[in-house]
């Protein structure tokens, strides 16, 4: 049988032109399009590599700080036109598949009073909110304007992480007894984060406290996913401030106990004073343990002597961007993953009864 081929050389140059165009912009189209609400989180060089990448578009860029503004268009050769003063200003121009906060925790809210409304879904950098009237409010906004809130979080694109929940519920530990989260660094000034970051990130109204929030929120969000919802009884946490010099507003050192019904602990060791960055979370079971080491590294201990490395599942998302697409397209039920709304208004619930129990001195019931 012969097969007929049309030479590439044959297709007249201005067809080729008008296809590459075309494929162009289907291939722009599929890609998740975003405004960004504020510059002031470092976090924002993630989505900024990603946008040089031709990963996602970016139609917008609301940011009141000039130098800011100027910092970043140097680093990443952005247009005069993406720029905003205000994310008002902004959603009157453009209509993103979605608003992405990287400012302060105490302005998620005021992004999301200008996004829900217009029925724009918002992701914000973790914790979800600096109170707990704040995290209510953004709930009340979501649930009337039917528009999804996210909260975004290095650790739920762990691979180790992800392997862990698989195994706690399929019963390879047994009923959980304790869970123990460790996060943090050497400190934000320590490790370089940058001025702008640092203004709020140290700012007790602006962040809502200092290293127990900061990562705090890392073992609140991970202990509610692993207890599928459910909320802690009590909670009890000491603060401490270990470098007052560097950081003379905020705790640097948490430590939280969280009780759950049926007797499993929760532990979470949140701190600006690591010798290094760790992220790690190990749950213990009736019949095993598992320690995620890090976002590739997961290990079951059936005695302290013998371990096993744990090949990681595969299949979920890599990072925020390919999760929101999925998501906003309808292809994943978000309901109580790590991202969801109603996981991270129970991580602000417990970072708030967190902050009262160090202030306070007690341990404080969750009613």
């Amino acid at each position: 049988m012969n097969t007929m081929m049309v030479p590439t050389c044959g297709v007249p140059g201005l067809l080729l032109m008008l296809l590459t165009l075309f494929f162009n912009h289907v291939s722009a189209r599929e890609r998740l399009q975003v405004a960004v609400a504020g510059l002031s989180h470092d976090h924002v060089n993630t989505l900024l590599n990603a946008y040089q990448q031709e990963a996602v578009e970016i139609l917008g860029i609301a940011e009141s700080d000039q130098a800011l503004v100027v910092h970043y268009q140097e680093r990443y050769k952005l247009d005069d036109v993406l720029f905003f003063k205000t994310v008002d200003d902004m959603l009157q121009t453009i209509r993103p598949d979605i608003v992405l906060a990287y400012n302060a925790i105490s302005e998620h809210v005021d992004a999301a009073e200008v996004c829900l409304p217009l029925g724009i879904p918002l992701m914000v950098e973790k914790p979800l909110a600096a109170t707990n009237e704040h995290a209510r409010r953004i709930a009340e906004l979501a649930t009337k304007y039917r528009t999804q809130v996210f909260t975004n979080y290095e650790t739920t694109w762990y691979g180790s992480n992800q392997t862990l929940k698989r195994m706690v519920d399929g019963g390879e530990v047994g009923k959980l007894k304790k869970i123990m989260v460790k996060d943090g660094h050497q400190g934000p000034r320590e490790i370089g984060c940058s001025e702008a970051f640092l203004s709020w990130l140290t700012d007790p109204e602006k962040n809502g406290g200092g290293a127990l929030i900061d990562f705090g929120c890392y073992g609140a969000n991970l202990m509610t996913w692993l207890m599928n919802g459910e909320r802690p009884i009590a909670v009890t946490a000491v603060t401490r401030q270990l470098k007052p010099a560097l950081y003379p507003m905020v705790d640097d050192d948490a430590t939280i106990i969280l009780e759950y019904r049926g007797g499993t602990t929760g532990i979470i060791q949140a701190s600006w004073d690591w010798p290094y960055s760790i992220k790690d979370l190990t749950v213990y079971g009736e019949k095993t343990s598992l320690h995620a080491v890090d976002a590739n590294t997961l290990v079951l201990h059936s005695s302290p002597k013998e371990q096993v490395d744990i090949p990681l599942v595969k299949g979920y998302f890599d990072g925020h961007l390919s999760y929101l697409q999925a998501v906003l397209q309808g292809d994943v039920n978000d309901h109580m993953d790590l991202s969801s709304l109603a996981n991270n208004l129970i991580v602000v619930e417990i970072l708030h009864a967190a902050r009262e129990s160090a202030k306070r001195g007690e341990r404080i019931l969750l009613h």
